[in-house]
């Protein structure tokens, strides 16, 4: 081996790092810095599988940041994440559960965007760090069924003359594709019957434009759901899914198993209530949502299937539970925005209730709201890193506390 430095671990960003605190781009575990800066491949570096994967500088598309490390040191930096977050904020959890990482092409969601390239529509992720637009050839992270639809996705905009910039937002859905085009309009009867076959001749479940004013569907043969724990739930544009359906049954799982004999639990930023039908019956669960689209989807939904979810339309931000509020219930589950829930899990604290799950995709303001609890007088029990965004420096979490 080569006189130089070994790289410890894998920061936040997806640096490697060493013993002195050298910070080293798409490095590895294991691998050695060698004094001229190149790096000596370790045990833990892998053969990344993408082409627009970083290492290959000219065609990098930015959203995978970790492709170049094998499956334990992902999940070792998956791991370190949310333990690190827990740490910073003076927490120790009783117990730390292996990460579960998502496996490859396994996203059913992403948000695409597409330019004029000169020689036709580019279509792709932007750079890291830019707006370039790199054209995908590849991805290792799209379900297969959202890749294939790229191909007639370049047709359709092959057709289109002049500049323009296009958001494409995809999401699988139970009818098939749900595609969504913001920023491209749609002009006279000729565009308008082009864009019909389009969706006709592809099968889409649906198609939206958003011209400025909001998404407007032009193409919805039959109403569009999703299936949350085996309730169809009507899918509003935009709305927000688990990024995997793996993902997804990870966390449900742990707030199932931490959970159990509850019989009212309140589910806060319940959102199309992925968590709330999973847990309802015989437990009885408050769905408390912000958006009126996703509370009105839910509440459909529950009044539908006949499960015990009562639906509340109501911003937790301007308008938190209060602790007389919460105490009325025997667990509380939140899985809020990336920016937390401060004033939530401030009243929280405050209450009697016994179990409070808390699912976050931020593990920074996690740890802030997390300290409000144990402060309250919650001890964190368990923590469950979840690896959904693969490759990705995104890291997500469930986690469990009870009042001591």
């Amino acid at each position: 081996m080569s006189a130089g430095e070994e790289i410890l671990r894998v920061a936040a960003k997806g640096d490697g790092v060493t013993a002195s605190g050298r910070h080293v781009p798409l490095a590895a575990p294991g691998d050695v810095v060698r004094e001229d800066g190149t790096l000596e491949r370790g045990p833990h570096y892998a053969e990344p599988p993408c082409r627009h994967f970083a290492l290959r500088q000219a065609q990098a598309c930015g959203v995978c940041q970790l492709q170049h490390l094998d499956e334990e040191s992902l999940a070792g930096f998956v791991t370190s994440r949310v333990v690190n977050a827990a740490e910073g904020q003076g927490l120790t959890p009783e117990r730390i559960a292996p990460a579960h990482l998502s496996p490859p092409r396994s996203r059913r969601r992403a948000t695409l965007h597409a330019v004029n390239g000169g020689q036709g529509p580019r279509i792709g992720y932007r750079e890291a760090g830019s707006h370039r637009i790199v054209e995908l050839a590849e991805c290792h992270v799209l379900r297969e069924e959202l890749f294939a639809f790229l191909s007639p996705l370049r047709g359709l905009l092959a057709a289109r003359k002049g500049k323009y910039a296009v958001d494409i937002e995809l999401t699988l859905t139970d009818q098939g594709i749900d595609c969504g085009f913001k920023g491209l309009s749609v002009e006279g009867l000729e565009q308008t019957e082009a864009l019909l076959d389009f969706a006709r001749e592809n099968g889409l479940a649906r198609l939206t434009v958003d011209e400025g004013f909001g998404a407007e569907a032009r193409w919805e043969p039959q109403p569009v759901t999703v299936l949350l724990a085996g309730i169809s739930v009507p899918f509003p544009p935009g709305s927000f899914l688990q990024a995997t359906q793996d993902g997804e049954e990870a966390l449900i799982g742990a707030a199932k198993d931490w959970l159990g004999g509850a019989g009212m639990i309140a589910d806060l930023f319940a959102g199309l209530g992925t968590f709330a039908f999973a847990l309802a019956g015989p437990a009885k669960v408050l769905a408390a949502e912000a958006s009126l689209d996703a509370h009105l989807a839910c509440k459909a939904a529950a009044g539908a299937s006949g499960k015990p979810v009562h639906s509340l339309h109501r911003d937790l931000f301007r308008n938190p539970l209060q602790p007389a509020e919460l105490n009325r219930f025997d667990a509380v589950l939140l899985d809020p925005p990336r920016a937390g829930a401060r004033e939530q899990a401030q009243l929280l604290a405050q209450s009697s209730v016994a179990r409070i799950v808390y699912i976050s995709c931020n593990p920074s303001s996690w740890a802030r709201d997390a300290k409000m609890l144990a402060e309250g007088g919650y001890s964190l029990v368990e923590l469950r890193p979840v690896g959904q965004f693969r490759w990705s420096t995104h890291v997500e979490l469930a986690s469990y506390f009870e009042k001591f």
